[in-house]
């Protein structure tokens, strides 16, 4: 799978001091907490995962037919707009 960062992925990233690896441990091994079939040009699925006990939401899409995954953003949910578990929105 090759994974390609968006500039606003990077960007977020580099302002929260997400690490690549990371992200990609978080899309690898995290769970999907809502999938959105409907996005274009591809279907996207946000994805919680916890690094170190850091809750991270990773949001993005599979190109399948170029074996691409595509990260469209990275954040920490905020527990104001998370419920405790950070897999729905309170």
């Amino acid at each position: 799978m090759n994974y390609i960062f968006t500039s606003h992925a990077i960007q977020r990233m580099f302002e929260r001091e997400i690490k690549e690896s990371d992200v990609i441990a978080v899309i690898n091994s995290g769970e999907i907490i809502q999938e959105y079939i409907g996005d274009k040009p591809f279907p996207s699925k946000l994805v919680l995962g916890f690094i170190k006990k850091r809750a991270i939401h990773v949001l993005f899409a599979l190109n399948k037919s170029e074996n691409q995954c595509i990260i469209i953003t990275v954040y920490e949910p905020s527990p104001t707009i998370w419920r405790q578990d950070f897999k729905e929105r309170g």
